[in-house]
């Protein structure tokens, strides 16, 4: 059973504790969708001024709307378009300041300001990105990306 916990430490021992959290919620399940959506539920829980946090995942050569926690938000987005599908064409996080100064940004929340985008890859091929959107302009920043890598490298074990 999964207990809220109190992140009151350090950003980063909060991170680290965010990191045993998500290997200790997805060890054990085999399902994609289940750990995608505790995925997600667990840094929307986690991360403090954020509005959407969720999944893409590739199919057919488009990235589709996987579990997420937020506003309803694009459902197909094509691969090197928005900050999603540059994750993607580029295999690299998009840490984006501010997504209205982003040439090509696709605005499914008007209230998102800055994104992070990390790409998941298996096996050497992209399955898909992690999603996160703040309504603040530069939310994240090198520690945020740092474990938010680190978070996609764990649940990449188990997808």
């Amino acid at each position: 059973m999964f207990e809220e916990k109190s992140y009151d430490e350090s950003r980063e021992k909060n991170y680290q504790l965010l990191l045993k959290q998500l290997e200790a919620l997805i060890e054990d399940e085999q399902d994609q969708i289940a750990n995608l959506s505790n995925s997600s539920a667990l840094l929307n829980q986690f991360l403090d001024q954020v509005n959407w946090v969720g999944f893409y995942l590739m199919k057919d050569d488009e990235l589709i709307l996987g579990p997420f926690q937020g506003l309803p938000a694009c459902v197909h987005i094509q691969i090197g378009k928005g900050v999603c599908g540059t994750a993607v064409s580029e295999r690299a996080t998009q840490r984006i300041a501010n997504v209205h100064q982003f040439l090509g940004h696709i605005a499914c929340d008007a209230a998102s300001q800055s994104e992070i985008v990390i790409p998941i890859i298996k096996n050497n091929e992209v399955i898909g990105v992690l999603d996160i959107d703040s309504p603040i302009v530069d939310r994240f920043d090198e520690l945020d990306q740092k474990y938010l890598e680190k978070f996609v490298e764990i649940l990449q074990k188990y997808l």
